[in-house]
């Protein structure tokens, strides 16, 4: 081959490189198009061959706040607002939110006994997406929720039109037995109400930014319940957990609230009750998606959260606890938190982390609207003797995932203080080219000169 030729074959190489690049979407540096005709032509009689290509992996981060809050049996009022807003730190805001409660209703035989009423939830709900998406105007989501009477259910997205969604998306019964729908205004909120899931009262709650469903593949969006409290299947105490996927990542969020109780061996029940939840909680497939890898279990995740009024106390004198909190001596009073021992001792949660707690215990304060831990010296009337200890507490396992911070709100709504953590996860985003057309000059024969 001359020069002239082999000059002439770079010149198209270069022109057609050249194009295909200035199209290129950045996120789609590796795919190539087998459909465009000007290209061929630019290619001047160079043959293409199809060359499959595997998945390009892309690892993008995400910010996900994850909260926590007993609210004593007390419904959502109007005044509330203020105290969502703070606690969910909007200055900051995050891809996702998931948010767990405990007791969002009165734990009374008549509750814990008898059939599930969905009116709490369903009114945490709205108050949630009013307080997410009045941040950044528009419409917010009003679920209108019918019980969900088993939790072998999966997400189904529906198309988008390019005017309105008709609905926004609905939950079915892999039975057909029930469903839950979510119908919007006009007007789209910036946040989606992904999951959530009600057991006596425990709720959680989990929505996401519409633009992370056009960037992600996010699908198996799945519930499950663990109600391991009195005799040991009533629904006073156990979790609710979601489980989904968003690109190449699992994710699963447990919201608890475990058994209370200070005295000693107490964290003996709490224990068993962590592993009741991990032995209990299942993510069953239907059959028709028994190829699929999707996690079962919530140790087969990826990335999990566990979060709730886990009542785990302090091994320490109510007075000596309550010298070290007027001192804010954080790191003295945790030496003696039962979680932070048993994550120390391997008791429960091998392998899982906590951040460094720097703010005081959440629980428990004397009543609402109030800033004094109940009991104490003097004591009150009637006033229920407790020593101030971290209840509830926010843990994660997983790789690609980094705590930015750990902090209690102040809200004087209930007993507890809420608490929440920020944190950034890695997710991977899949994109496959099939066959990708990759240009090779004719096949000739080598010839000697």
């Amino acid at each position: 081959m001359g020069n002239k030729e082999r000059k002439s074959r770079r010149k198209v190489f270069r022109l057609w490189f050249s194009k295909r690049r200035s199209r290129a979407d950045a996120s789609h540096l590796s795919e190539i198009s087998d459909d465009d005709g000007q290209d061929d032509e630019c290619m001047n009689g160079l043959s293409v061959r199809s060359v499959d290509r595997g998945p390009c992996i892309l690892n993008n981060e995400l910010r996900i706040f994850v909260g926590t809050w007993n609210v004593a049996g007390r419904s959502p009022v109007g005044s509330l607002a203020v105290d969502l807003d703070e606690w969910l730190n909007l200055k900051e805001a995050a891809d996702i939110y998931v948010l767990g409660f405990q007791e969002i209703v009165p734990l009374k035989p008549k509750t814990v006994i008898g059939a599930e009423d969905p009116t709490e939830a369903t009114n945490w709900n709205v108050l949630i997406g009013k307080t997410l998406n009045s941040k950044y105007g528009g419409a917010w989501l009003t679920p209108m929720v019918n019980p969900i009477t088993n939790d072998d259910y999966r997400y189904y997205q529906a198309a988008e039109s390019n005017t309105r969604l008709r609905s926004d998306y609905e939950i079915v019964s892999a039975r057909g037995q029930s469903r839950t729908e979510y119908k919007i205004s006009d007007c789209v909120g910036s946040y989606k109400l992904m999951a959530s899931k009600k057991m006596v009262g425990v709720f959680i709650s989990v929505w996401m930014r519409r633009t992370l469903l056009k960037k992600y593949c996010v699908s198996e969006v799945k519930v499950s319940s663990v109600a391991c409290g009195i005799m040991g299947y009533l629904g006073n105490k156990g979790s609710v957990s979601v489980s989904m996927s968003i690109g190449g990542t699992s994710f699963c969020f447990v919201a608890a609230h475990l058994a209370s109780g200070e005295k000693k061996g107490d964290e003996g029940k709490r224990n068993r009750q962590v592993t009741e939840i991990f032995r209990r909680t299942s993510f069953p497939r239907p059959s028709e998606d028994c190829h699929k890898n999707h996690p079962l279990s919530i140790l087969g995740h990826d990335q999990i959260f566990w979060f709730g009024d886990l009542n785990y106390r302090l091994y320490l004198e109510d007075n000596l606890a309550r010298e070290l909190i007027k001192k804010k001596n954080w790191s003295a009073l945790q030496e003696f938190d039962q979680l932070g021992k048993e994550l120390e001792d391997g008791g429960v949660f091998q392998g899982w982390q906590e951040g460094d707690i720097e703010f005081a215990p959440t629980y428990k304060y004397s009543s609402s609207n109030c800033n004094r831990y109940s009991g104490g010296l003097p004591s009150r009337a009637g006033e229920k003797q407790r020593t101030p200890a971290w209840c509830d507490r926010i843990l994660w396992h997983g790789k690609g995932v980094k705590q930015l911070s750990y902090f209690r709100s102040e809200s004087k709504f209930s007993d507890h203080r809420p608490v929440s953590a920020l944190f950034s996860v890695l997710v991977e985003d899949q994109k496959c080219a099939h066959s990708s057309l990759v240009p090779f000059p004719p096949f000739s024969p080598l010839h000697n000169s």
